[in-house]
């Protein structure tokens, strides 16, 4: 895929013998004669560069530069005369990346280009890593939701939340029932199967505001703000009633399921994360003893 440089250039000139080199190098390439018609064409053209020059009527180029960089992620490299006033400390704190002085040779501008897109492709790349790595200290591999540290800094931030401006916040708490005996009649692949649709039904179940965690193991957290207790069973009940519609094949000719046992709590006044956790977490105990399946409210 051809990449797409922008041209703006009051002197017709230049402007279209460059755009005639950069088009034979194979560019795919748009030109504008000011700054003003430049801006119309970045409305419905992303090039990849913008090359433009300083002295221009009604916004010079360094206005434009820093137009861009506000509005748009586009490398820019601006042209000048060698008895421009302008400097290219003027330049770079306008934002461009390069700065090119008239007369040059086009190809200089051909190698500066070609360097500009390298390190574009390197910023881009370097960029989607840290992404990816932030995301990977943040979820759970296996299940796609976030893991039990992101649970802690999330809960934190809910809890204090309410402390300050009393919303409402209610917490569930998820397990899933005779998990080890699934693992050790079926093996630990089959098991893992298991844990990735559970991964999928309590996503379906959430809305955009909730958030849900791979607690541990079997284990699963979801918080749910600016919710009431109520509202939180609910949510909780129709998550048990998915889990137990998924059906599982662990070998050919054999079709199973599995139940959650679930404990559900809202916070109450003077309550901090670490009583908030427990009270669930009592709850989800209770929901076992009494028989597992079920949703137990935190007293």
């Amino acid at each position: 895929m051809a990449h797409a440089i922008l041209i703006v250039d009051d002197d017709i000139a230049i402007k279209e013998s460059v755009e005639e080199f950069l088009t034979l190098m194979a560019y795919e390439v748009k030109s504008a004669e000011n700054a003003f018609q430049a801006v119309d064409i970045l409305k419905n053209f992303q090039p990849d560069i913008v090359l433009t020059d300083i002295m221009m009527q009604g916004m010079d180029g360094l206005e434009l530069t820093r137009l861009i960089r506000e509005k748009y992620d586009i490398d820019v490299m601006v042209m000048t005369g060698y008895s421009a006033d302008y400097s290219y400390e003027e330049a770079i704190n306008s934002g461009a990346s390069d700065f090119i002085f008239k007369p040059f040779r086009f190809e200089e501008l051909n190698l500066r280009i070609k360097r500009m897109l390298r390190e574009a492709a390197f910023k881009k790349e370097r960029d989607k890593l840290l992404k990816d790595m932030k995301k990977l200290a943040i979820t759970d591999g296996l299940t796609g939701l976030f893991n039990f540290r992101q649970f802690f800094h999330q809960i934190k931030q809910e809890v204090e939340r309410f402390q300050r401006y009393s919303r409402d916040l209610s917490l569930l708490m998820l397990d899933i029932d005779f998990f080890k005996k699934y693992n050790d009649t079926w093996g630990h692949l089959e098991g893992d199967k298991v844990l990735m649709s559970m991964g999928m039904i309590i996503s379906s179940c959430l809305r955009s505001m909730d958030s849900a965690y791979r607690y541990g193991g079997e284990e699963f957290a979801v918080l749910l703000p600016e919710t009431e207790l109520e509202e939180a069973c609910l949510v909780g009940t129709r998550i048990g009633a998915n889990v137990r519609k998924a059906i599982f094949t662990p070998e050919k000719g054999v079709q199973t399921s599995v139940t959650v046992s679930i404990g559900a709590a809202q916070i109450i006044s003077g309550e901090d994360v670490t009583s908030f956790i427990k009270r669930t977490d009592k709850a989800l105990y209770r929901s076992k003893e009494n028989g597992r399946n079920r949703l137990t409210v935190a007293s």
